[in-house]
């Protein structure tokens, strides 16, 4: 019997999520999808109802121009879903989106409701999972130590795995590769910066982090640093960097391969905080943290915040091995005798590292066939 799925993503990454989740429920079983997404999802045979470009929206300024075509595209959803009668609904990440359809959706029928991507619930506002509950029945989750934030709530929550773990990494041949093309000899300390992916952060983070490294490399003359960019900051980090003083070799966001092989070469990196934690872990990179927002949101933050990290890594492997400096703390003199300690002592992070890939699902099941094998046990299919 044909299992009908109407899915929805609203951004890149969802998109890539939605994709693995697809193709696992296609390995699976006999499976008709329909719903929003992006060009991942048409490879797995989904036609979008729309462009999915149309709710990649950030920011407050981005949404309110569209917030009357948004709350449209809403109610055109829902309907959709509720004419079509699927067996789940599988909603991806977006909840601003996501779960304003879910909402509509349970208040007119039983069709279950499954959302991939848990909101950070231990980190900030647990309420949510309250408020989650009322409108999903499933939730697949990232991280191992999420299900019981949701589970206390009566709210089925299945940790399916990372998708970090299934990202191709550098082998240790394609890594010297890339320090020989750059000239950078084997005992030249080489790091790897990670400023952000947004104007804003990268406005913020680059004088800091300059800073920094010119404080590092005061008695290590032979550091290199490698930057790679991400899309739309281009110019930014280029103008931002221009007279740091180790001059940085910056690469281009569509070279992945290059960008893989900078992760492994690197001896360690300095990072704005966010996932990319995680892609350091599993090219075993030690890093320092370090983050500034403006005054007002970190004292928000500051006051909301449940845990006393919010690195990744440290959550993941239940230890504090990577250092961070957030708000305040993010001054460049500790920073850089963060970076000198990880220099001398990668050994200290790098247990905390293989045990974050471990628990995130390294060596297993994709984390897509076990988001599907999840999907399809809550509507009680084998």
């Amino acid at each position: 019997m044909t299992v009908k799925v109407f899915v929805i993503a609203g951004e890149p990454s969802g998109d890539r999520l939605a994709a693995s989740a697809m193709a696992g429920l296609k390995s699976l079983t006999d499976v008709e999808f329909r719903g929003v997404g992006g060009a991942l999802m048409a490879q797995e045979g989904l036609q979008s109802q729309f462009p999915m470009s149309e709710l990649t929206l950030m920011g407050l300024f981005e949404v309110l121009p569209k917030y009357f075509h948004l709350k449209r595209r809403i109610r055109e959803v829902a309907e959709a879903i509720l004419a079509w009668e699927p067996d789940v609904v599988l909603t991806v990440d977006a909840p601003d989106f996501c779960l304003r359809v879910a909402e509509i959706v349970k208040a007119r029928s039983n069709i279950r409701i499954c959302h991939y991507v848990a909101p950070t619930v231990w980190a900030w506002r647990p309420k949510r999972a309250l408020k989650m509950a009322a409108r999903v029945d499933q939730v697949l989750a990232l991280f191992p130590f999420e299900p019981p934030y949701f589970e206390t709530v009566g709210l089925r929550c299945d940790f399916v795995g990372h998708p970090v773990v299934a990202e191709p990494t550098a082998s240790p041949e394609e890594a010297q590769g890339f320090r020989n093309l750059y000239g950078i000899s084997d005992d030249a300390p080489l790091i790897l910066v990670l400023p952000g992916s947004r104007q804003g952060e990268v406005s913020r983070l680059a004088p800091v982090f300059g800073q920094s490294l010119h404080i590092f490399a005061a008695g290590r003359p032979e550091t290199r640093v490698v930057i790679p960019v991400a899309h739309g900051v281009e110019d930014a980090v280029r103008e931002a960097t221009k007279n740091w003083p180790c001059k940085p070799v910056l690469i281009r966001p569509d070279d992945k391969g290059a960008k893989r092989a900078a992760f492994r070469a690197a001896d360690m990196a300095l990072a704005a905080s966010g996932t990319v934690s995680l892609e350091l872990a599993a090219a075993d990179t030690p890093m320092v943290v370090a983050y500034r927002m403006n005054r007002l949101t970190e004292e928000i933050m500051r006051r909301k915040l449940l845990v006393d990290t919010v690195t990744l890594v440290n959550l993941v492997s239940d230890t504090r091995h990577v250092e961070e400096f957030l708000g305040p703390q993010c001054r460049p003199a500790s920073i850089a005798s963060a970076l000198a300690r990880a220099y001398l002592r990668p050994q200290d992070q790098r247990a905390a590292l293989a045990t974050t890939m471990e628990r995130l699902g390294q060596g297993g099941e994709a984390p897509g066939l076990r988001a599907a094998r999840a999907i399809l046990d809550g509507l009680g299919r084998p």
